[in-house]
Parts: structure tokens; sequence; C-alpha cells
């Protein structure tokens, strides 16, 4: 990872990113519908990392680069397409995305860090009570905004654990074995924020090729 310290006034923030952010990987806005990403085996394991330590690191902002990065093929054509990048923070930080502008464009190099997460970083699915998150008393959902060309996802550590082992981890554990049986078949993630299903969500849909 990398790690760069960023002061603005009074307030510093700690942001992590990947040493090498992956190639294939694109995040946008699918014209409101949902915000839609598209990702390969080793973008897909990055992301997974990436929501592990959101679940972990209360105290910093996990950045992943992405709006240099092609599209896939097909959406190539598109030239309303705007790319973004994907920032990670834990709702604590209280971070005003409207100041994402300013700490980006101090980040420099960074400073080289090793982090490993531990196995038990997503809980077993068949753990995860469903029933509560749905409750009126329960509050960690995870909430999406976009500015500066970035999506922001925002949550405690129970909502990135949560979706991270029932959506995110199966990119990974799950993705690769099931288009190498099916190769024309399927596989995404559907990450809903907000209360209630279907209200905005994330797509990320994991690709075997990538055209770049």
């Amino acid at each position: 990872m990398r790690v760069s310290h960023v002061r603005l006034g009074r307030d510093e923030y700690r942001v992590l990113r990947p040493d090498r952010p992956p190639r294939r990987a694109f995040l946008y806005d699918d014209r409101g519908w949902a915000l839609a990403m598209h990702v390969d085996r080793e973008a897909a394991a990055v992301l997974a990392g990436a929501w592990g330590l959101a679940a972990r690191s209360r105290r910093s902002l996990v950045h992943l680069p992405m709006r240099a990065n092609l599209p896939p093929g097909e959406l190539r054509h598109d030239s309303g397409l705007e790319a973004l990048d994907l920032v990670l923070v834990h709702h604590s930080v209280r971070f005003p995305p409207s100041r994402w502008p300013a700490v980006r464009a101090r980040l420099g190099t960074g400073r080289p860090h090793t982090v490993s997460l531990p196995e038990d970083v997503f809980p077993d699915a068949d753990t995860i009570d469903h029933g509560r998150v749905v409750h009126r008393e329960y509050h960690d959902h995870l909430r999406f905004a976009v500015a500066a060309r970035t999506l922001f996802v925002v949550g405690g550590p129970e909502a990135f654990r949560r979706t991270g082992a029932t959506l995110i981890r199966p990119l990974v554990t799950e993705a690769p074995s099931c288009l190498a049986e099916r190769p024309d078949g399927h596989f995404c993630a559907e990450v809903d924020f907000g209360r209630w299903a279907g209200s905005g969500m994330l797509h990320v849909e994991y690709r075997r090729t990538w055209d770049l």
C-alpha cells in the first residue's frame, strides 16, 4: 500500500492506496440507474482487500484510483461515460466529500507500507443476522455520495464486514470458477445503500476477459 497524510487546516487525513492500482477496473454512473463497476480477477482481489481495510481502518480513507483506466471494449463507443474513482471511509471520520479535491491534490507518491488482513476480516456469511439489518433501530447502512469524479462509500465496520462477506468476497472466491464452467454466464455483486433494497445500488460485474 501507499500511505499519505494530508493536512487541511486543523484536520489531517490518512489515505491508503494500492501500490499498483488495478488496470482492469472501471467505475461509472450508469445514467442514474445504478453505479456500475467492472473488475477482472486482479481488480476483484484489490477491491476485496480495500473493503477489508475499510472495515478495520476507522481513521483512514481507502482510495482506489480508477479514473484513468480504459473501460471494457463494448463501453468505449459511449463518450458520455464519466469514469470515477472509489473511496471507502468510516462514517466516524465525518469526511466531507467537498474536501476531496484538496486532499487528492496533496497526496503525492505516499509512503510504502505493508498491510496484512486477518483471515476473519469478513465473517462467515452464514453467521450474519440479515433480519436485524431491516429493523428501524439498525443504523449501520452504507451511504453513497458522488463528488469530484469519485464515489464515496461510507459506513461503519459492521456494514463493511457484512457486505464484504456476502457480496464482495464472492467476486474472488466464487466468480472465477463459476464463469470457467459457464463462460457466457454473469456474476455480479449488487451493493444496496440505504435501508431498503432497490433504493440505489453499486453493481459490480466480474469479467473473465478484458481488452485493453
